[in-house]
């Protein structure tokens, strides 16, 4: 006879508390170890903030479809080619260089961010709106050497990103007993103070002019987000976190041996199911890869070859990691959906900003898993007047993910060629 059990559950004995691991028997009847009717997703974007050198990046444009011939910088992926893309002559349509960072995941420039129904809130921050309490953290922003800038509400915050020791810590190092109760503590003096704003609000609302009665209503609406939050925290609060295997990382400060940590760490949340929305940014530090300088100065390569050797060993390493993510996932059963965590994994690797040298014309975007039907190079017209929103792409791993919108950011619908089931 088949027995559920609540998800929660964990083994108590003598002041001890073990977390269980994820178990068929947890899932509802029919689900486990099945595919179900709308299966769970999760989203993992890994970005830089340079863009990439696009010579050794991208197949030639005239070999759209399989057989392409697999570029310099890709090469680590050779191995998952029929489960990637690679998209030629995308992107958000925005000049401005470094400022083309940020809309990466939204298509919007933050100070454009007013004129859209969502301002500039990023996939991630999206599919974390979905997901709500379902997880212990409906998000999880990181970095390994660089600023991660690609994260932001729909209120126009910019989520804090955090390193790889702090990211071990956050998933599975559990908080004393006085960290929780002070946790407990904010949380409910957060809600008195918004309790007493709503009040106010009430009062307030009705002495404005029409335009400040707008602005008004978009300040309640993120005070009603920020209640929302504090609501979804609060059962997780005394949970205990989930035990990995693995022992607390150190931190090297080396980009190589950190970013592939990250990269574990990133399938432990997922295969944990802590979280199911990841974005993490990687830099570089003097010294990684044997070179000696600064990442920005070698986006502004000028073609000299040292420059550029630099950037392709960088670059060719992010890909690795992409490539050493893949397999680290396609190793894992999925317990909620059957199959592999891969599966139902959509990683996306790009940037904002297309190359070094500020332009942001044709995106380097690669996505892989998630149930897409990939494994090709796909062309799109690069002629003015004719070029295809990236933010279509971002549409279309949004409804993948479940989301029923038929908008994000600046689409114009989902992208032409990209199916799943």
């Amino acid at each position: 006879m088949f027995t559920t059990i609540p998800r929660r559950t964990f083994l108590r004995g003598a002041g001890v508390a073990i977390a269980l691991p994820m178990l068929d028997a947890m899932l509802p009847r029919g689900r486990a170890a099945t595919a179900s009717v709308k299966p769970i997703k999760r989203f993992v974007c890994l970005s830089n903030n340079y863009g990439v050198y696009q010579e050794a990046f991208f197949p030639h444009k005239d070999q759209a479809g399989t057989e392409y011939d697999m570029p310099e910088t890709l090469q680590p992926l050779e191995k998952h080619r029929k489960d990637f893309t690679v998209f030629s002559h995308l992107d958000h349509g925005n000049t401005g260089g470094h400022q083309g960072v940020p809309v990466l995941l939204s298509g919007v420039r933050p100070s454009h961010a007013a004129h859209f129904p969502e301002g500039n809130i990023s996939v991630d921050q999206k599919v974390a709106e979905f997901v709500g309490a379902k997880t212990r953290f409906p998000s999880l922003t990181l970095q390994v050497n660089d600023a991660n800038l690609i994260s932001f509400t729909r209120t126009g915050v910019q989520v804090p990103a955090i390193d790889l020791q702090r990211t071990f810590r956050v998933l599975f190092t559990e908080d004393d007993k006085a960290v929780k109760a002070t946790a407990a503590e904010k949380l409910k003096r957060h809600n008195s103070i918004l309790d007493v704003v709503m009040e106010e609000a009430k009062s307030v609302h009705n002495n404005l002019g029409r335009q400040d009665q707008q602005k008004f209503a978009e300040y309640l609406e993120a005070v009603r987000s920020l209640e929302q939050k504090i609501e979804q925290r609060k059962p997780w609060l005394d949970q205990p976190k989930p035990q990995p295997a693995m022992k607390e990382p150190p931190q090297t400060g080396k980009t190589v041996p950190d970013l592939a940590v990250m990269m574990e760490l990133i399938s432990l949340a997922i295969q944990t199911d802590s979280t199911r929305a990841v974005t993490v940014t990687s830099g570089f530090a003097n010294g990684d890869l044997g070179l000696s300088g600064g990442y920005h100065g070698f986006s502004h390569h000028g073609q000299r070859e040292k420059e550029v050797n630099a950037l392709k060993l960088i670059e060719r390493n992010q890909i690795a990691q992409m490539a050493h993510l893949i397999d680290l996932l396609k190793t894992q059963p999925d317990p909620l959906n059957g199959g592999t965590l891969f599966d139902h994994t959509a990683i996306l690797f790009g940037c904002g900003m297309a190359t070094g040298e500020h332009s942001t014309r044709n995106l380097p975007l690669v996505l892989a898993g998630g149930g897409f039907q990939l494994g090709e190079h796909q062309v799109y017209p690069e002629g003015n007047g004719q070029r295809v929103p990236a933010a279509n792409l971002l549409l279309s791993i949004l409804q993948n993910h479940g989301l029923e919108i038929d908008r994000f950011g600046t689409s114009t619908g989902t992208l032409t060629g990209l199916k799943w089931s």
